[in-house]
């Protein structure tokens, strides 16, 4: 099959740090072709960068749409206009599309976007890259064939010094971020991400029961939010978000998984490798490599395109993410225990890990 050919909508830091050098890595398989973005020089910058002629540069991404021979669309712009550009895209053109996540700023817009593949007859990929890391995958599969046993609960501890990152070149920078105008702020943002990952692996949710302490800065309501979790699968546990602060200990607390004959232990996505205790003594290391959902994402889009494989997070998929976080942010609010996933029972798919020589110990 030829590359795949690629329209470019938003050329922030998104498309800079995360999609554009997994394009590089798979450049057999796409080609960025067209690039879209409401500063017209930053469009251009990235343009040249990547060999692109000027009359491909666009600040109307409906003009964009429009366009015949481009293949799909990746659409990477702030939280509040993913619903509102991926809808616009799709009506035009009806060709594939990746979408950053969250899928939509509330949860109104986050349904209307569940159905836009049924709407317009088009696949749609929500880039939720914590669903296609390579840890988060292992971990699942770990759960599922019962390596420390039957899984009795779990605690989670996720802290983001947003503050101090709003000072830095890193995302929080973004003025759309440190003025949030989307459900939960950071929360919505990236606490997403952890959510989803805690889905991955457990499958779907019955209940939670959250609390949250109110702050004042713009990019969040609160600053620590914790829930009180219950899988549909029977495990339980807590997972905490600390959004404006340091955990200074190590190792840091992380995600520890407690089975009936061990644990499962990740400190941190970057690690590099999963601790997993046996209740008799025995200890492995397993390594993984960080942060590759990036690539695996766009991956499996390819392959999804190819007929080799489904895409692994669809909208509806995704729709169950992002309404956690909102059924989080209401059980605060009301001060009441939440029903998360009502009417279906989301078993998680379980397809190999990509790559070799996985399962490393040390």
């Amino acid at each position: 099959m030829n590359r795949l050919r690629v329209g470019i909508i938003g050329s922030g830091m998104a498309f800079e740090k995360l999609h554009y050098p997994a394009y590089q890595e798979l450049a057999d398989k796409y080609k960025i072709v067209a690039i879209c973005d409401v500063d017209r020089f930053k469009a251009e910058a990235w343009a040249k960068k990547i060999g692109i002629d000027p009359q491909n540069v666009y600040t109307d991404y409906r003009e964009m749409a429009a366009r015949k021979d481009i293949d799909l669309f990746d659409i990477m712009v702030p939280i509040e206009k993913n619903y509102e550009v991926t809808d616009a895209v799709a009506s035009i053109a009806r060709k594939p599309i990746i979408c950053e996540k969250p899928l939509a700023p509330n949860l109104r817009q986050a349904r209307a976007h569940a159905e836009l593949p049924r709407k317009y007859g088009i696949p749609v990929m929500i880039a939720e890259n914590y669903r296609y890391n390579e840890e988060i995958d292992m971990i699942r599969d770990m759960v599922r064939t019962k390596k420390v046993g039957d899984i009795l609960y779990f605690i989670q501890n996720r802290v983001v010094n947003f503050p101090e990152d709003m000072l830095k070149d890193k995302f929080p920078a973004r003025e759309w971020r440190q003025y949030a105008d989307f459900t939960g702020g950071a929360l919505l943002d990236t606490g997403v991400h952890d959510l989803a990952a805690l889905r991955h692996i457990f499958g779907a949710v019955d209940k939670l029961q959250a609390f949250g302490r109110e702050q004042k800065m713009n990019f969040a309501p609160y600053s620590v939010v914790c829930v009180n979790i219950s899988f549909k699968s029977g495990v339980i546990g807590t997972f905490s978000f600390f959004s404006a602060g340091i955990e200074m200990q190590r190792p840091l607390i992380g995600l520890r998984i407690f089975g009936s004959k061990g644990m499962i232990y990740l400190e941190e996505r970057d690690c590099g490798f999963i601790n997993v205790t046996h209740n008799d003594g025995a200890h492995e290391l397993i390594r993984y490599r960080p942060q590759r959902g990036y690539y695996n994402e766009l991956l499996n889009f390819y392959n999804a395109a190819i007929g080799k494989e489904p895409i692994s997070v669809t909208p509806e998929m995704e729709f169950g993410d992002a309404k956690m976080i909102f059924d989080v942010i209401k059980s605060i609010e009301e001060e009441r225990i939440m029903e998360v996933d009502r009417g279906y029972d989301y078993i998680p798919t379980y397809r190999p890990v990509r790559g070799n020589d996985i399962y490393h110990q040390v």
